[in-house]
């Protein structure tokens, strides 16, 4: 034997033990789609609370109260309820306090005892909330009732430095968080524990998305457990309160679906210029032309001065020069697109702006040459 059989041999060797390896070695399940990210439970769902509070301990950054009266009057309240009294009149200059709202959100099921994340923003003219200590805040739902006391220091995720009229700030200084910052006093009531059934609230207006989480769970829990109501809600029948509700909810939350493609989307924000495109995005064939109008306006100063001893006065005017460019747009045949690689391949070609294609997609569209609906935001 040679050394070249010697080689093929060992060649086929090598491709019989990775052909079993690919048989018997499990393959990664591909990703799938769960009825939890695209449905939820009506009613399970957060509540936002608000409060209205002080920091303090700030080092000179805190609210100017000539400015902001609020902030002394609240500092006055509180001192009361602690037993200090403040003689009438008393003109109290505060540069270490700043008067606060605080936000939080309440998730579902939350019990007393449990802590919360709440956000802290100034209300007054408060330098710099960096270093401070928020001070007991009841923080109330939209029923005016108190479900969280919050209180803590701040973190603030930014710097600055000012002197000599000279200013340096990174991020923003007049907000900031406090993790955990909060106790939950109260619960909020639900309905998941009341009826014989629970509805399914589903993400977006989609009667084949509604179709598909009904058949889901008719297939893995039997037939006539859920019923599409219309493209946002279907209503499942669950077992009688208790434990096993939960686990049947657990059990379907988990369970995959098959989604045909989604409707074609095109989103336009106006004030930044961003264009986001989904896959389904297809593009007929037609001809574009785009061009651009250039405004440039000059100003030079030109100082008129009189003659020796002329006896006139030195003037100075400013004189404007405008110029308008217009870059003729090519007239450019774009071929029909399948997929949203070859429109964004189409676009490029152009070298449209993201402005420019707010212009061209619409006209796109209006022209009937773009399968896709558009939503400006």
């Amino acid at each position: 034997m040679n050394g070249t059989e010697r080689l093929l041999r060992a060649a086929i060797v090598i491709a019989l033990v990775a052909a079993s390896a690919a048989l018997w070695w499990p393959q990664p399940a591909s990703a799938a789609v769960r009825i939890k990210e695209v449905a939820a439970v009506q009613g399970v769902r957060s509540n936002p609370l608000v409060g209205y509070g002080l920091v303090v301990g700030l080092d000179g950054t805190g609210d100017q109260t000539t400015q902001t009266p609020f902030t002394t009057q609240s500092l006055n309240a509180m001192l009361q309820q602690l037993g200090v009294t403040i003689p009438p009149g008393a003109g109290m200059q505060l540069r270490n306090v700043a008067a606060v709202l605080v936000t939080a959100q309440l998730p579902p099921f939350a019990q007393p005892g449990q802590a919360i994340d709440i956000n802290v923003s100034s209300l007054g003219n408060a330098k710099s909330l960096r270093g401070g200590t928020l001070v007991a805040t009841p923080l109330r739902g939209a029923d005016g009732q108190i479900y969280a006391l919050a209180q803590g220091n701040l973190i603030v995720g930014g710097a600055g430095a000012a002197a000599n009229g000279s200013k340096v700030q990174i991020n923003h200084l007049s907000a900031g968080r406090v993790p955990d910052g909060a106790t939950v006093e109260r619960t909020v009531p639900n309905s998941l524990q009341l009826g014989d059934s629970i509805v399914l609230g589903l993400a977006a207006n989609d009667f084949n998305t509604a179709r598909a989480v009904a058949n889901a769970i008719n297939k893995a829990k039997g037939s006539g457990i859920a019923d599409a109501q219309d493209g946002r809600s279907v209503r499942v029948r669950v077992p009688p309160a208790g434990g096993d509700r939960v686990g049947f909810l657990a059990d379907i939350e988990n369970l995959p679906l098959e989604l045909a493609r989604p409707a074609a989307r095109i989103v336009l924000n106006a004030r930044t210029g961003s264009v986001v495109m989904n896959d389904a995005v297809t593009l007929g064939p037609c001809a574009v032309a785009h061009g651009s109008l250039t405004v440039t306006i000059s100003t030079t100063p030109q100082v008129s001065q009189p003659n020796p001893l002329a006896g006139g006065n030195t003037v100075q005017a400013d004189k404007s020069d405008i110029a308008i460019n217009q870059q003729g747009g090519a007239l450019i045949q774009m071929p029909a697109g399948a997929k949203l690689a070859d429109v964004v391949k189409a676009l490029n070609v152009m070298g449209a702006t993201p402005m420019d294609l707010l212009a061209i997609l619409q006209a796109m569209k209006a022209a009937g040459a773009l399968n896709a609906e558009i939503e400006v935001i």
